[in-house]
């Protein structure tokens, strides 16, 4: 039998490596006044439709909906934003003082083609920073990530930077392309063709040759920024710039969620090849409103923990620490055994004991496997025979004298 398509099992190796990843995102984005969060797996399927939009892939094909015997409609979640925005809104969060920096890291589930970093079930971080709607916002948590994808040592990146202005802009400019495209209807796949009313900036996601074609004459978004929108977009430039962070502007960079307003962003990795998008987001000041919270401007960003750990080759991980191995010579001291390995960890030392039934000179390579320490060999004797692996010197001690010796370090010989 075997798991699901799409899914995957976390080996403990993985885990170590994911652990990594996590001792990372705590200490960067703690370091910057940011706090976790965990929302349910499953929520309510109107937040989605609602918050991320009827019109994108993720409402119309991707998401995992069922009823849950009750009759109503739950989502297994397909990405971050919408359930912490929810929780904001619920919890009364806009009475604290703002704005509410909070980060997360867990599973979503999207129904879409599995390929090599990207499954049906997928794990992800994210940052959000809501209640503020200043551009050196958006600066901090784009230079985060940059951070996060630094310390992690994921290879080859690029920040790709546009802007979507506010939603009254963009509906003018996507009546604007919609005609565009009618104009070149002839030239496009059958895909943009169906969507081009639905929702036409999803044509510059286009794999299909004639449409790239189309759309590398397609007008742009970007140059038709209001005067606010473009001095916030220059004032999230400036920062990056001062801080020496390189960027691509890209007028064709479409986020594949409705909720964006001005900033967005996507860092890729040219490790990964053709589908090399690891991390992005921006900013969504009109999310709130639309799931019937208060007017609250916000922003942030979610990378994928499969797509970083592909993209980073080897990630060294700390070995796990044994301080102990408890060895047992004679059948007789078993429980005697497992006391010693109970009072050790009640000390605080990484203690393990045997429990393959294996010989002594068996044991004895299992805890140099392990890079145990020292071995503590029981017997039918009263005393217990404590081995330096280091040094290779062992010494006969009381029962109660081992773990103090351990934790002292003192020397055997």
């Amino acid at each position: 039998m075997q798991a699901p398509r799409g899914t995957f099992d976390v080996l403990p190796e993985d885990a170590e490596r994911r652990q990594v990843v996590e001792g990372h995102v705590r200490r960067i984005l703690g370091a910057a006044g940011y706090r976790r969060i965990e929302t349910p797996t499953f929520e309510a399927t109107e937040l989605f439709s609602r918050g991320v939009g009827e019109a994108t892939d993720i409402v119309r094909k991707e998401m995992y909906t069922f009823d849950d015997g009750g009759g109503r409609s739950v989502t297994l979640r397909p990405e971050g934003t919408a359930p912490v925005c929810r929780a904001y809104i619920e919890h009364g969060m806009h009475k604290l003082p703002q704005p509410v920096k909070l980060w997360y890291l867990g599973s979503f589930y999207r129904r879409e083609a599995p390929q090599r970093g990207r499954y049906r079930q997928f794990w992800q971080v994210g940052a959000e920073v809501i209640g503020s709607a200043e551009a050196a916002t958006d600066a901090e948590l784009i230079l985060l990530l940059a951070e996060l994808l630094e310390a992690l040592g994921v290879r080859e990146t690029r920040l790709r930077l546009s802007s979507l202005g506010t939603p009254e802009t963009r509906a003018e400019y996507r009546e604007e392309l919609k005609q565009y495209l009618r104009a070149h209807e002839g030239r496009l796949s059958g895909e943009v063709r169906e969507r081009i009313d639905i929702n036409p900036m999803r044509a510059f996601d286009s794999g299909d040759p004639g449409t790239r074609e189309v759309m590398a004459g397609a007008p742009t978004l970007l140059a038709r920024l209001s005067g606010e929108d473009a001095e916030h977009f220059a004032q999230v430039r400036a920062m990056l710039d001062d801080a020496d962070l390189r960027y691509e502007l890209d007028p064709t960079l479409v986020r594949g969620l409705d909720y964006y307003t001005r900033t967005v962003f996507e860092f890729t990795s040219d490790a990964l090849g053709a589908q090399s998008g690891v991390g992005g987001g921006g900013r969504y000041d009109r999310l709130m409103e639309q799931l019937e919270g208060p007017p609250t401007p916000a922003s942030g960003w979610a990378a994928g923990i499969e797509r970083m750990l592909l993209a980073t080759g080897e990630l060294p991980t700390a070995p796990d620490l044994v301080d102990l191995y408890v060895a047992i010579a004679d059948q007789s001291a078993a429980r005697r055994a497992f006391e010693l390995a109970r009072d050790a960890r009640r000390a605080g030392l990484g203690a393990q004991l045997e429990l393959a039934g294996r010989s002594l000179k068996g044991q004895l390579k299992q805890a140099g496997r392990l890079r145990s320490r020292y071995v503590a060999i029981i017997g039918a004797e009263s005393e217990i025979s404590l081995k330096d692996m280091e040094s290779g010197d062992q010494r006969k001690l009381h029962p109660a004298a081992v773990i103090p010796t351990i934790l002292r370090g003192s020397r055997l010989s």
